[in-house]
């Protein structure tokens, strides 16, 4: 799949990390639910992180369609919290 940050460009990260990085959301969507601001940095860095150390960074030049699209480092939590479904940021 490929996922793009925002700000930073595009990965390719392989659909059997797709579990991991649902945890991973799953906690963000509780703690961004809960208001619990620290919470919210550690785990949203640690998401950005995984995604990073897993996926292969596609061209600056690459036109590749993105099926996720996670938010910056900097984004703060109300942000996010316009930003996530019913299911997080991750779907599924």
């Amino acid at each position: 799949m490929i996922v793009r940050i925002m700000g930073e460009g595009q990965l390719r990260v392989d659909d059997s990390h797709l579990s991991g990085l649902n945890k991973l959301d799953d906690e963000l969507l509780a703690e961004v639910q809960s208001g619990d601001e620290d919470g919210f940095r550690r785990t949203l860095g640690a998401l950005l992180d995984c995604v990073r150390s897993l996926g292969d960074p596609l061209p600056d030049d690459s036109l590749e369609p993105s099926e996720l699209i996670l938010p910056r480092p900097d984004t703060t939590l109300h942000e996010v919290r316009a930003m996530l479904r019913d299911d997080g940021l991750i779907p599924g």
